[in-house]
């Protein structure tokens, strides 16, 4: 029996739980590293919107921000004149929040190779489509994430952009990224 006959829900179950492990893995990454600084940054801002009757934003969201924006996923932000974006990381003084930029693509590597070592790939063509399931476990929880790192704002919210999120957190990212790590995963596996 060959690869391809193999390649059933199994196949897609591994790559699905390596892209939830990765997903969950680089949020946890992001939360650790960054959490101390958001609680610094937001003390201010949460100051005075308890002035004004409003509830702090939780540490935990914003940091869930800066997960997304590590995938190039821009924050909403409303206004009075309506909506900007902006990308935390991207926009900081460099430092160690410029390497949250490494944290989804290592992770998904690392997810791709799992998920080809836990299958069996014996190619990298084979690896490459086992990878590529990370997108099954990955995408539902970069969807479930618009919603659970947004937090109401008047009549907005501030959180991940759902379109870029859906797309490049979502799909473009693991799809990417796992497959590589497939690939590899494949390649190793047989010793090359």
């Amino acid at each position: 029996m060959s690869y391809t006959d193999r390649t059933d829900g199994r196949t897609i179950g591994i790559g699905a739980l390596t892209g939830v492990a990765a997903y969950l893995g680089g949020y946890l990454v992001t939360y650790v590293s960054m959490r101390s600084s958001v609680e610094e940054r937001l003390s201010g801002f949460n100051a005075v919107a308890e002035l004004f009757g409003g509830d702090p934003i939780p540490a935990w969201k914003a940091v869930g921000w800066l997960f997304y924006n590590s995938h190039f996923v821009e924050t909403t932000i409303p206004t009075f004149g309506g909506t900007q974006t902006q990308n935390f990381v991207a926009n900081a003084d460099g430092g160690s929040m410029a390497l949250l930029f490494l944290v989804p693509p290592l992770l998904l590597l690392g997810a791709g190779v799992a998920a080809a070592a836990f299958s069996g790939a014996r190619s990298a063509a084979d690896g490459a489509r086992t990878g590529a399931g990370v997108v099954a476990g990955y995408l539902p929880l970069a969807v479930l994430g618009i919603l659970v790192f947004g937090y109401a704002v008047g009549e907005g919210q501030i959180g991940p952009d759902a379109i870029t999120a859906v797309l490049l957190a979502g799909v473009v990212y693991p799809l990417a990224f796992g497959s590589v790590g497939g690939a590899l995963g494949a390649a190793v596996g047989r010793g090359e």
